[in-house]
């Protein structure tokens, strides 16, 4: 085993000595042994109960004859720190969870892994050391927030306080409603309700087979998440026996299979930014023109918040992700030979999965939309492309010819929306908000949750090198590459440009000649990078383009 090299032979006296100043027995220092990286803290909603799902991992180990020994790490809440400096943090945690994971699994060498995630970068954070530990490795999330409910209206964390915010600013809406909403919008714990990021990689892990079917949809409170939890913990043992390894389950088909599944489910952005990353670790470039060739042929089959009115409560009902699975299954959308980390096939996964609500989860004869939901698009602000959610863009905003109102930071453009300096008509551009140029690529949920709070989501656009959270909806562009601060061409966008969005024909384009374009890039001044000490330092001079997963080099 893989644990030998810490446990066994004469030499590792001292080592078995500091074991058993733990606890442990000999009797289990001989059974195989299974990290557990449990990410609970008392700061983030969906990781306040990770302690129960960590227990009954334990409990999944030692039924299957294993030892579990947990360990921790950071997490942050991206809606605590969103609209401030904090969120310049987010997406560098990711970093921090993979190397951190990749530390403890290396210093000490544990046969296998169970990895206990729930939000935004904490779960792709996890799965990139899974990649690059190669060890045994199953991922059980803590499951969905259940809708909160404000006078018989079901509520998340988006259609709640986010996009009431604006109509309060406005006096739109009553004091005391909005302290309901406030109140009433996130009740249990979980990662929140809708298909945000969160729950977009908690299905994606079970769509690329990291995780056992109903990790992505399985309720927080329910009773079956913490059974799946023991499972879990029974086959991290089961397949340390097996040797099944993340690269025999991460292959370009998995990923392939879980951008189908997100596109039909109308998923996140921030996946063109994290399934790439992973796919790096083993050494797969996944290319960005692979969402548009998936979401070309594959119907968008969910309308879940927040561009529709259904939670994943509602998936869960409806079947959950292997329901979805089987539906794309029929018209050989995904590749179901692929390996799972229960140890079968997607074959055997779907075989027995039903549509129990035809609504939630449509059939492929009648989706909400005939494409999928991300669309990457190109042109001349974007060489190297940015990302869309087009299933949650209303129709008005599929093609549109929009004035450009500039702003170098995210604070300009809300305090702009906000004080009604926005109108119908107008594209928002955020530049110098990118990787490195945030640095640390926030999301702009507070934009475009005002943008459609103020009504404007059918007639205002927003375009940023930077990115959204899942929770955005409207004509939202984010991850524009090159970015601003690497002197990409949003950049040279002025006041008063008129910038073309076609969506449908995946194009963007900044309405200048050629001639003009060159000239304003050849005469660039570029805004000088932020001076920041510690982490977001090192970040900013290590990090990639948002095109290629923002990865460190």
């Amino acid at each position: 085993m893989r644990s030998d090299v810490m446990k066994k032979g004469i030499a590792k006296s001292p080592h078995r000595s500091l074991f058993k100043a733990l606890g442990y027995t000999d009797a289990e220092l001989q059974r195989p042994i299974i990290g557990i990286a449990n990410s609970y803290n008392e700061i983030i909603p969906g990781h306040m109960h990770l302690n129960r799902i960590a227990e009954a991992v334990k409990a999944g180990i030692y039924m299957a004859g294993g030892t579990p020994m947990e360990f921790n790490t950071i997490g942050v809440c991206d809606g605590i720190a969103m609209n401030h400096e904090g969120m310049k943090y987010s997406l560098v945690t990711r970093e921090i969870v993979a190397d951190s994971v990749e530390a403890v699994a290396m210093a000490t060498p544990f046969d296998g892994l169970v990895l206990v995630p729930n939000c935004d970068k904490v779960i792709p954070g996890m799965m990139m050391a899974a990649a690059r530990l190669n060890i045994p490795t199953v991922l059980i999330s803590g499951g969905p927030m259940l809708p909160g409910d404000n006078r018989g209206k079901d509520l998340d964390l988006i259609k709640g306080p986010f996009e009431s915010m604006a109509q309060a600013q406005s006096g739109k809406m009553s004091e005391k409603l909005f302290c309901e909403i406030e109140d009433s919008s996130c009740p249990t714990c979980g990662s929140c309700a809708g298909l945000f990021t969160a729950n977009t990689m908690n299905c994606m892990a079970e769509a690329l087979g990291l995780a056992l079917p109903g990790n992505g949809s399985i309720p927080a409170v329910y009773s079956a998440r913490l059974r799946l939890a023991k499972l879990a913990g029974m086959q991290a043992v089961a397949a340390v026996r097996k040797n099944l390894t993340p690269t025999k389950i991460f292959t370009l088909t998995a990923f392939r299979n879980a951008i189908a599944v997100d596109v039909a489910m109308g998923g996140s952005t921030n996946t063109v930014l994290h399934l790439p990353a992973i796919a790096h670790e083993v050494g797969i470039e996944l290319d960005l023109e692979e969402f548009n060739r998936m979401s070309k042929k594959t119907p968008h089959l969910c309308s879940v918040s927040p561009g529709g009115n259904h939670f994943m409560a509602d998936i869960y009902r409806a079947g959950g992700v292997q329901a979805v699975m089987k539906v794309l299954a029929g018209r050989k959308l995904i590749d179901t030979r692929a390996l799972s980390v229960a140890g079968t096939t997607l074959a055997d996964i779907v075989k027995n999965a039903e549509v129990r609500d035809a609504d939630v989860i449509r059939p492929l004869a009648k989706p909400y939309h005939k494409h999928g939901g991300l669309a990457i698009l190109r042109g001349n602000i974007a060489p190297e492309g940015c990302v869309v959610k087009q299933s949650a863009v209303a129709p008005e905003m599929m093609h549109r010819i929009c004035k450009a109102r500039v702003f170098d930071s995210e604070d300009a453009a809300f305090a702009a929306i906000m004080h009604n300096k926005i109108k119908k008509g107008d594209v928002v551009v955020i530049r110098y908000e990118g990787p490195r140029g945030g640095p640390g690529m926030r999301e702009m949920l507070s934009p475009t949750s005002a943008i459609a709070g103020m009504g404007l989501d059918k007639d205002v656009a927003l375009i940023t090198d930077g990115r959204f959270s899942g929770g955005t909806r409207g004509a939202a562009i984010g991850h524009v590459s090159p970015e601003a601060a690497a002197g990409g061409p949003i950049a040279a966008v002025r006041e008063g440009d008129k910038i073309e969005i076609d969506i449908p024909k995946l194009k963007i384009h900044l309405q200048v000649t050629d001639a003009e374009l060159q000239k304003r890039m050849a005469n660039l001044k570029l805004k000088p990078l932020k001076a920041y000490k510690g982490v977001l330092g090192r970040y900013a001079r290590l990090v990639t383009s948002g095109s290629t997963g923002a990865v460190l080099k």
